[in-house]
Protein backbone atom coordinates (compact mmCIF):
# COMPACT_ATOMS: atom_id res chain seq x y z
CA UNK A 1 0.00 0.00 0.00
CA UNK A 2 1.12 3.51 -0.72
CA UNK A 3 2.45 5.44 2.09
CA UNK A 4 -0.07 7.48 4.27
CA UNK A 5 0.27 11.18 3.98
CA UNK A 6 -0.67 13.64 5.72
CA UNK A 7 -1.25 17.62 5.39
CA UNK A 8 1.94 20.04 5.07
CA UNK A 9 0.77 23.11 6.56
CA UNK A 10 -1.60 24.38 9.39
CA UNK A 11 -3.02 26.56 7.11
CA UNK A 12 -4.13 23.65 5.09
CA UNK A 13 -5.52 21.75 8.04
CA UNK A 14 -8.06 24.93 8.48
CA UNK A 15 -8.89 25.45 4.67
CA UNK A 16 -9.41 21.94 4.29
CA UNK A 17 -11.51 20.95 7.22
CA UNK A 18 -13.46 24.35 6.58
CA UNK A 19 -13.77 23.47 3.22
CA UNK A 20 -15.60 20.10 4.17
CA UNK A 21 -18.01 22.03 6.61
CA UNK A 22 -18.78 24.94 3.82
CA UNK A 23 -21.33 23.83 1.47
CA UNK A 24 -24.36 24.57 0.13
CA UNK A 25 -26.69 24.69 3.26
CA UNK A 26 -24.36 27.53 4.08
CA UNK A 27 -26.47 29.54 1.28
CA UNK A 28 -30.14 28.34 1.23
CA UNK A 29 -30.84 26.48 4.05
CA UNK A 30 -28.84 29.15 6.73
CA UNK A 31 -30.77 32.23 5.29
CA UNK A 32 -34.10 29.95 4.93
CA UNK A 33 -33.87 29.44 8.84
CA UNK A 34 -33.06 32.73 9.48
CA UNK A 35 -35.56 33.96 7.74
CA UNK A 36 -38.52 32.11 9.02
CA UNK A 37 -37.52 32.68 12.95
CA UNK A 38 -37.23 35.82 13.41
CA UNK A 39 -33.47 37.41 11.55
CA UNK A 40 -31.29 38.14 13.88
CA UNK A 41 -32.19 36.30 17.00
CA UNK A 42 -31.97 33.44 15.07
CA UNK A 43 -28.64 34.19 14.52
CA UNK A 44 -27.60 35.06 17.96
CA UNK A 45 -29.07 32.20 19.31
CA UNK A 46 -27.24 29.48 16.19
CA UNK A 47 -23.79 31.24 17.13
CA UNK A 48 -24.65 29.70 20.91
CA UNK A 49 -25.38 26.95 19.48
CA UNK A 50 -22.36 26.50 17.34
CA UNK A 51 -20.45 26.90 20.41
CA UNK A 52 -21.98 24.71 22.79
CA UNK A 53 -22.65 21.90 20.35
CA UNK A 54 -20.32 22.29 17.58
CA UNK A 55 -16.94 22.80 18.61
CA UNK A 56 -17.21 20.22 21.17
CA UNK A 57 -18.12 17.54 18.70
CA UNK A 58 -15.66 18.40 16.01
CA UNK A 59 -13.06 18.43 18.60
CA UNK A 60 -14.24 15.06 19.70
CA UNK A 61 -13.73 13.40 15.70
CA UNK A 62 -10.45 15.55 15.54
CA UNK A 63 -9.38 13.22 18.48
CA UNK A 64 -10.64 10.33 17.19
CA UNK A 65 -8.87 10.30 13.53
CA UNK A 66 -5.67 12.26 14.81
CA UNK A 67 -5.28 9.89 17.24
CA UNK A 68 -5.10 6.89 15.26
CA UNK A 69 -4.18 8.44 11.85
CA UNK A 70 -6.20 6.24 10.28
CA UNK A 71 -9.83 6.13 8.44
CA UNK A 72 -13.11 6.38 9.78
CA UNK A 73 -13.70 2.76 10.36
CA UNK A 74 -10.01 1.50 11.80
CA UNK A 75 -10.14 4.40 13.76
CA UNK A 76 -12.68 3.04 16.29
CA UNK A 77 -11.61 -0.38 15.58
CA UNK A 78 -7.98 0.69 16.86
CA UNK A 79 -9.63 2.72 19.77
CA UNK A 80 -11.95 -0.15 20.84
CA UNK A 81 -11.08 -3.37 20.01
CA UNK A 82 -13.88 -5.81 19.38
CA UNK A 83 -16.56 -3.76 20.65
CA UNK A 84 -19.57 -2.52 18.93
CA UNK A 85 -18.42 1.16 18.52
CA UNK A 86 -17.29 0.21 15.21
CA UNK A 87 -20.94 0.74 13.94
CA UNK A 88 -20.04 4.61 13.99
CA UNK A 89 -17.11 4.16 11.63
CA UNK A 90 -19.69 2.13 9.13
CA UNK A 91 -22.22 4.78 9.86
CA UNK A 92 -19.38 7.59 9.14
CA UNK A 93 -18.44 5.87 5.87
CA UNK A 94 -22.29 4.93 5.06
CA UNK A 95 -23.28 8.36 5.39
CA UNK A 96 -20.78 9.71 2.91
CA UNK A 97 -21.27 7.10 0.07
CA UNK A 98 -25.21 8.33 -0.28
CA UNK A 99 -24.79 11.47 0.76
CA UNK A 100 -22.21 12.17 -1.96
CA UNK A 101 -24.46 9.78 -4.41
CA UNK A 102 -27.82 12.64 -3.88
CA UNK A 103 -25.19 15.87 -3.21
CA UNK A 104 -23.83 15.62 -6.34
CA UNK A 105 -27.17 15.99 -7.93
CA UNK A 106 -27.64 19.20 -6.55
CA UNK A 107 -24.08 20.36 -7.31
CA UNK A 108 -24.95 19.57 -10.73
CA UNK A 109 -27.64 21.21 -10.81
CA UNK A 110 -25.71 24.28 -9.67
CA UNK A 111 -22.91 23.26 -12.36
CA UNK A 112 -25.73 23.79 -15.20
CA UNK A 113 -26.91 27.22 -13.67
CA UNK A 114 -23.54 28.16 -13.42
CA UNK A 115 -23.20 27.72 -17.55
CA UNK A 116 -26.26 29.09 -17.94
CA UNK A 117 -25.40 32.32 -16.15
CA UNK A 118 -21.52 32.68 -18.27
CA UNK A 119 -23.99 32.81 -21.49
CA UNK A 120 -25.89 35.29 -19.36
CA UNK A 121 -28.94 33.50 -19.52
CA UNK A 122 -30.11 33.57 -16.17
CA UNK A 123 -31.72 37.16 -16.04
CA UNK A 124 -33.38 36.34 -19.16
CA UNK A 125 -35.49 32.84 -17.54
CA UNK A 126 -39.15 33.83 -17.92
CA UNK A 127 -40.80 31.58 -15.91
CA UNK A 128 -37.88 30.22 -13.55
CA UNK A 129 -39.88 27.60 -11.81
CA UNK A 130 -40.70 25.82 -14.90
CA UNK A 131 -36.98 26.27 -15.99
CA UNK A 132 -35.87 24.63 -13.07
CA UNK A 133 -39.08 21.78 -13.40
CA UNK A 134 -37.96 21.58 -16.95
CA UNK A 135 -34.37 20.76 -16.25
CA UNK A 136 -34.72 18.70 -13.34
CA UNK A 137 -37.04 16.34 -14.99
CA UNK A 138 -34.95 15.69 -17.80
CA UNK A 139 -33.71 12.44 -18.69
CA UNK A 140 -29.59 13.22 -19.55
CA UNK A 141 -28.59 16.65 -18.62
CA UNK A 142 -28.60 16.52 -15.03
CA UNK A 143 -26.83 13.38 -14.83
CA UNK A 144 -24.66 14.64 -17.61
CA UNK A 145 -23.71 17.46 -14.78
CA UNK A 146 -24.05 15.19 -12.31
CA UNK A 147 -20.86 13.67 -13.71
CA UNK A 148 -19.07 16.29 -14.56
CA UNK A 149 -19.22 17.20 -10.76
CA UNK A 150 -17.53 13.64 -9.72
CA UNK A 151 -15.02 13.68 -11.99
CA UNK A 152 -13.97 16.74 -10.78
CA UNK A 153 -13.87 15.72 -7.40
CA UNK A 154 -12.33 12.16 -8.63
CA UNK A 155 -9.15 14.32 -10.17
CA UNK A 156 -8.59 16.05 -7.07
CA UNK A 157 -8.56 13.47 -4.85
CA UNK A 158 -6.74 10.81 -6.68
CA UNK A 159 -4.27 13.11 -6.60
CA UNK A 160 -3.97 12.74 -2.42
CA UNK A 161 -3.83 14.38 0.40
CA UNK A 162 -1.12 17.40 -0.36
CA UNK A 163 -1.39 17.62 -4.26
CA UNK A 164 -4.83 17.15 -4.08
CA UNK A 165 -6.93 17.86 -1.44
CA UNK A 166 -5.14 20.33 0.11
CA UNK A 167 -3.45 22.50 -2.63
CA UNK A 168 -7.13 23.03 -4.40
CA UNK A 169 -8.40 23.72 -0.47
CA UNK A 170 -6.18 26.83 -0.44
CA UNK A 171 -7.63 27.72 -4.09
CA UNK A 172 -10.73 26.92 -3.81
CA UNK A 173 -11.85 28.71 0.50
CA UNK A 174 -9.87 32.13 -0.81
CA UNK A 175 -11.37 31.98 -4.11
CA UNK A 176 -14.86 31.82 -2.08
CA UNK A 177 -14.32 34.45 0.13
CA UNK A 178 -13.26 36.30 -2.07
CA UNK A 179 -16.53 35.87 -4.53
CA UNK A 180 -18.49 36.29 -1.37
CA UNK A 181 -17.03 39.70 -0.57
CA UNK A 182 -17.84 40.89 -3.81
CA UNK A 183 -21.82 39.19 -3.71
CA UNK A 184 -22.18 41.65 -0.46
CA UNK A 185 -20.74 44.61 -2.07
CA UNK A 186 -23.15 44.02 -4.99
CA UNK A 187 -26.30 43.14 -2.90
CA UNK A 188 -25.76 46.33 -0.59
CA UNK A 189 -25.95 48.68 -3.28
CA UNK A 190 -29.48 47.05 -4.37
CA UNK A 191 -32.56 49.27 -3.62
CA UNK A 192 -34.24 48.20 -0.68
CA UNK A 193 -30.80 46.83 0.71
CA UNK A 194 -31.33 48.67 3.63
CA UNK A 195 -34.09 46.70 4.93
CA UNK A 196 -32.70 43.53 4.02
CA UNK A 197 -30.03 44.50 6.56
CA UNK A 198 -32.60 46.03 9.29
CA UNK A 199 -34.35 42.15 9.30
CA UNK A 200 -30.68 40.58 9.29
CA UNK A 201 -29.15 42.67 12.12
CA UNK A 202 -32.22 43.98 14.04
CA UNK A 203 -33.35 40.89 16.43
CA UNK A 204 -37.31 39.95 17.00
CA UNK A 205 -37.31 38.64 19.98
CA UNK A 206 -41.05 37.58 20.21
CA UNK A 207 -40.26 35.87 17.40
CA UNK A 208 -38.58 32.95 19.69
CA UNK A 209 -40.25 29.41 20.72
CA UNK A 210 -39.10 26.04 21.31
CA UNK A 211 -39.02 25.76 17.31
CA UNK A 212 -36.60 28.06 17.24
CA UNK A 213 -34.38 26.73 19.53
CA UNK A 214 -34.51 23.36 17.85
CA UNK A 215 -34.47 25.12 14.68
CA UNK A 216 -30.75 26.63 15.20
CA UNK A 217 -29.90 23.46 17.35
CA UNK A 218 -30.14 21.66 13.92
CA UNK A 219 -28.69 23.89 11.60
CA UNK A 220 -25.71 24.08 14.32
CA UNK A 221 -25.30 20.30 13.76
CA UNK A 222 -25.68 19.87 9.97
CA UNK A 223 -23.69 23.03 8.60
CA UNK A 224 -20.64 21.59 10.24
CA UNK A 225 -20.69 18.44 8.71
CA UNK A 226 -20.36 16.75 12.04
CA UNK A 227 -20.90 12.59 12.01
CA UNK A 228 -20.64 11.93 8.78
CA UNK A 229 -17.09 10.76 8.62
CA UNK A 230 -15.07 14.04 7.15
CA UNK A 231 -13.85 15.74 9.84
CA UNK A 232 -12.84 12.31 10.95
CA UNK A 233 -11.30 11.07 7.98
CA UNK A 234 -9.85 14.98 7.60
CA UNK A 235 -8.28 14.75 11.30
CA UNK A 236 -6.46 11.44 10.37
CA UNK A 237 -4.36 13.78 8.39
CA UNK A 238 -3.94 16.05 10.85
CA UNK A 239 0.46 16.88 11.98
CA UNK A 240 1.04 15.92 15.69
CA UNK A 241 1.73 19.73 16.21
CA UNK A 242 -1.38 20.72 14.97
CA UNK A 243 -3.49 22.57 17.72
CA UNK A 244 -6.86 20.95 17.66
CA UNK A 245 -8.83 22.88 19.77
CA UNK A 246 -7.86 26.18 17.80
CA UNK A 247 -8.47 24.23 14.38
CA UNK A 248 -11.83 23.22 15.92
CA UNK A 249 -12.53 26.88 16.51
CA UNK A 250 -11.22 28.07 13.26
CA UNK A 251 -12.98 26.05 11.16
CA UNK A 252 -16.29 26.82 13.28
CA UNK A 253 -15.59 30.35 13.05
CA UNK A 254 -15.53 30.61 8.95
CA UNK A 255 -17.95 28.13 8.66
CA UNK A 256 -20.39 30.78 10.12
CA UNK A 257 -19.18 33.47 8.96
CA UNK A 258 -19.69 31.99 5.33
CA UNK A 259 -23.38 31.39 6.68
CA UNK A 260 -24.10 34.97 7.78
CA UNK A 261 -22.07 36.56 4.85
CA UNK A 262 -24.67 34.38 2.59
CA UNK A 263 -27.19 36.13 4.58
CA UNK A 264 -25.98 39.73 3.74
CA UNK A 265 -25.97 38.69 0.00
CA UNK A 266 -29.78 36.94 0.10
CA UNK A 267 -31.82 39.18 2.35
CA UNK A 268 -30.68 42.12 0.84
CA UNK A 269 -31.39 40.62 -2.95
CA UNK A 270 -34.83 39.33 -1.71
CA UNK A 271 -35.73 42.60 -0.29
CA UNK A 272 -34.89 44.85 -3.34
CA UNK A 273 -37.98 42.59 -4.91
CA UNK A 274 -40.73 43.16 -2.85
CA UNK A 275 -43.07 40.64 -3.97
CA UNK A 276 -40.60 37.75 -3.48
CA UNK A 277 -39.90 35.96 0.09
CA UNK A 278 -36.88 33.33 0.83
CA UNK A 279 -37.71 29.57 0.03
CA UNK A 280 -36.66 26.77 1.81
CA UNK A 281 -33.77 24.24 0.10
CA UNK A 282 -33.19 24.30 -3.40
CA UNK A 283 -35.87 26.68 -4.37
CA UNK A 284 -34.37 29.73 -3.47
CA UNK A 285 -31.58 29.44 -5.50
CA UNK A 286 -32.97 28.08 -8.49
CA UNK A 287 -36.59 29.54 -8.86
CA UNK A 288 -36.35 32.74 -6.30
CA UNK A 289 -32.91 34.33 -6.83
CA UNK A 290 -33.43 34.12 -10.70
CA UNK A 291 -36.33 36.39 -10.76
CA UNK A 292 -34.41 38.51 -8.42
CA UNK A 293 -31.81 38.63 -10.70
CA UNK A 294 -33.95 39.81 -13.43
CA UNK A 295 -36.00 42.31 -11.24
CA UNK A 296 -33.44 44.12 -9.11
CA UNK A 297 -30.80 44.53 -11.93
CA UNK A 298 -33.74 45.81 -14.98
CA UNK A 299 -31.82 48.62 -15.50
CA UNK A 300 -28.24 47.57 -14.76
CA UNK A 301 -28.12 43.88 -16.78
CA UNK A 302 -24.09 43.91 -16.98
CA UNK A 303 -24.70 44.28 -12.71
CA UNK A 304 -27.16 41.44 -13.34
CA UNK A 305 -24.84 39.01 -15.30
CA UNK A 306 -22.34 39.70 -12.96
CA UNK A 307 -23.89 38.95 -9.46
CA UNK A 308 -25.35 35.95 -11.66
CA UNK A 309 -22.03 34.45 -12.84
CA UNK A 310 -20.35 35.00 -9.33
CA UNK A 311 -23.38 33.70 -7.31
CA UNK A 312 -23.16 30.20 -9.01
CA UNK A 313 -19.76 30.17 -8.80
CA UNK A 314 -19.46 30.69 -5.28
CA UNK A 315 -22.24 27.33 -5.09
CA UNK A 316 -20.66 25.05 -6.72
CA UNK A 317 -17.13 25.88 -5.25
CA UNK A 318 -19.26 25.95 -2.24
CA UNK A 319 -20.34 22.30 -3.25
CA UNK A 320 -16.79 20.89 -4.38
CA UNK A 321 -15.09 21.36 -1.14
CA UNK A 322 -17.77 19.25 0.58
CA UNK A 323 -17.97 16.43 -2.58
CA UNK A 324 -13.87 16.42 -1.73
CA UNK A 325 -14.32 15.42 1.89
CA UNK A 326 -16.90 13.15 1.35
CA UNK A 327 -15.44 11.61 -1.67
CA UNK A 328 -11.90 11.38 0.37
CA UNK A 329 -14.07 9.36 3.48
CA UNK A 330 -14.99 6.50 0.96
CA UNK A 331 -11.51 6.59 -1.02
CA UNK A 332 -9.65 6.48 2.24
CA UNK A 333 -11.21 3.37 4.04
CA UNK A 334 -11.01 1.53 0.72
CA UNK A 335 -7.15 2.79 0.12
CA UNK A 336 -6.10 1.47 3.68
CA UNK A 337 -7.59 -1.74 2.44
CA UNK A 338 -5.15 -2.52 0.30
CA UNK A 339 -6.12 -0.90 -3.06
CA UNK A 340 -4.40 1.84 -4.15
CA UNK A 341 -5.35 5.65 -4.39
CA UNK A 342 -6.73 5.43 -8.04
CA UNK A 343 -8.50 2.86 -8.05
CA UNK A 344 -10.09 3.23 -4.69
CA UNK A 345 -11.29 6.90 -6.20
CA UNK A 346 -12.68 4.72 -9.34
CA UNK A 347 -14.60 2.63 -7.46
CA UNK A 348 -16.07 5.50 -5.10
CA UNK A 349 -16.89 7.82 -8.62
CA UNK A 350 -18.59 4.92 -10.63
CA UNK A 351 -20.42 3.49 -7.37
CA UNK A 352 -21.64 6.90 -6.76
CA UNK A 353 -22.25 8.01 -9.55
CA UNK A 354 -24.83 5.12 -10.35
CA UNK A 355 -26.83 5.92 -7.27
CA UNK A 356 -26.84 9.36 -8.06
CA UNK A 357 -28.39 8.61 -11.91
CA UNK A 358 -30.83 6.52 -9.69
CA UNK A 359 -31.65 10.33 -7.40
CA UNK A 360 -31.45 12.42 -10.81
CA UNK A 361 -34.12 10.38 -12.36
CA UNK A 362 -36.44 10.44 -8.99
CA UNK A 363 -37.28 13.86 -10.55
CA UNK A 364 -38.15 12.81 -13.79
CA UNK A 365 -38.65 9.51 -15.63
CA UNK A 366 -39.15 7.42 -12.05
CA UNK A 367 -40.92 10.52 -10.38
CA UNK A 368 -43.66 8.17 -9.69
CA UNK A 369 -40.75 4.78 -8.35
CA UNK A 370 -40.96 5.15 -4.81
CA UNK A 371 -39.79 2.49 -3.46
CA UNK A 372 -38.36 3.16 0.30
CA UNK A 373 -41.47 3.76 2.42
CA UNK A 374 -43.48 6.27 -0.31
CA UNK A 375 -40.14 7.45 -0.83
CA UNK A 376 -37.90 7.91 -4.50
CA UNK A 377 -34.36 7.48 -4.23
CA UNK A 378 -33.56 11.33 -3.80
CA UNK A 379 -35.53 12.10 -0.65
CA UNK A 380 -34.99 8.41 0.89
CA UNK A 381 -31.33 9.36 0.85
CA UNK A 382 -31.85 12.76 2.48
CA UNK A 383 -33.99 11.48 4.63
CA UNK A 384 -31.86 8.41 5.71
CA UNK A 385 -28.98 10.46 5.93
CA UNK A 386 -29.90 14.08 7.64
CA UNK A 387 -32.95 12.67 9.63
CA UNK A 388 -31.23 9.27 11.14
CA UNK A 389 -27.86 8.95 10.73
CA UNK A 390 -26.37 11.99 11.14
CA UNK A 391 -27.83 12.46 14.23
CA UNK A 392 -27.33 9.29 15.91
CA UNK A 393 -23.71 9.23 15.17
CA UNK A 394 -23.80 12.39 16.91
CA UNK A 395 -25.50 10.60 19.63
CA UNK A 396 -22.45 7.83 19.56
CA UNK A 397 -19.32 10.16 18.93
CA UNK A 398 -20.52 11.77 22.19
CA UNK A 399 -20.87 8.95 24.47
CA UNK A 400 -17.50 7.27 22.76
CA UNK A 401 -15.39 10.26 23.54
CA UNK A 402 -17.25 11.35 26.76
CA UNK A 403 -17.25 7.54 28.30
CA UNK A 404 -15.35 5.26 26.24
CA UNK A 405 -12.32 6.84 25.29
CA UNK A 406 -9.60 6.87 28.14
CA UNK A 407 -9.57 10.68 29.78
CA UNK A 408 -5.74 10.93 29.29
CA UNK A 409 -5.49 10.26 25.43
CA UNK A 410 -8.76 12.48 24.78
CA UNK A 411 -6.13 15.49 27.07
CA UNK A 412 -2.94 14.33 25.35
CA UNK A 413 -4.26 15.18 21.67
CA UNK A 414 -5.73 18.28 23.02
CA UNK A 415 -2.69 19.47 24.59
CA UNK A 416 -0.12 17.96 22.39
CA UNK A 417 1.22 15.84 25.19
CA UNK A 418 0.95 18.55 27.47
CA UNK A 419 2.63 21.40 25.05
CA UNK A 420 -0.46 23.32 25.19
CA UNK A 421 -2.84 24.74 27.74
CA UNK A 422 -6.19 23.39 27.80
CA UNK A 423 -8.37 25.63 30.77
CA UNK A 424 -11.73 24.39 29.25
CA UNK A 425 -10.95 20.84 28.99
CA UNK A 426 -13.24 20.45 31.86
CA UNK A 427 -16.10 21.67 30.44
CA UNK A 428 -15.64 20.22 26.99
CA UNK A 429 -15.24 16.87 29.28
CA UNK A 430 -18.86 18.09 31.11
CA UNK A 431 -20.27 18.96 27.21
CA UNK A 432 -19.59 16.08 25.46
CA UNK A 433 -20.74 13.63 28.41
CA UNK A 434 -23.97 15.22 29.54
CA UNK A 435 -24.88 18.15 27.23
CA UNK A 436 -24.19 17.30 23.48
CA UNK A 437 -25.83 14.00 23.72
CA UNK A 438 -29.12 15.76 25.12
CA UNK A 439 -29.03 18.30 22.67
CA UNK A 440 -28.90 15.91 19.41
CA UNK A 441 -31.23 13.52 20.98
CA UNK A 442 -33.69 16.65 20.52
CA UNK A 443 -32.57 17.13 17.22
CA UNK A 444 -33.07 13.74 16.12
CA UNK A 445 -36.60 13.81 17.66
CA UNK A 446 -37.28 16.90 15.95
CA UNK A 447 -36.41 15.54 12.65
CA UNK A 448 -38.57 12.83 13.23
CA UNK A 449 -41.06 15.11 13.95
CA UNK A 450 -41.28 13.78 17.28
CA UNK A 451 -42.11 17.46 18.50
CA UNK A 452 -45.54 18.52 17.08
CA UNK A 453 -44.25 22.56 16.86
CA UNK A 454 -45.23 23.27 13.55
Amino acid sequence: MEKRNNFGSKLGIILAAAGSAVGLGNVWRFPTETGSHGGAAFILIYVVCVIVLGIPVMLSEFVIGRSTHANTIDAYRRLAPRSGWIVQGYLGVFAAFIILSYYSVVAGWTMKYLTTAVVGGVSRISDPASYYTAFTSNAWWPIIFTALVLLITHIIVVRGVQNGIERFSKLLMPLLFIIITVLVVCSMMMPGAKEGLRFLLHPDFSKITADTLLSALGQAFFSLSLAMGCLCTYASYFRDDANLTRTAVSVVSIDTLVAIMCGFIIFPAVFSVQEITPDAGPGLVFITLPSVFQMAFDGAPILGYIFALLFYLLLIVAAITSTISLHETITAFLHERGLSRRAAAWIVTSSCLVLGIFCSLSFGPMKDFRPFFGLGFFDAFDFLSAKIIMPIGGIIISLFAGWRLDKKLVRDQVTNGGKLRAPLFGLYRFIIRWVAPTLITLVLLNELGVFSHK
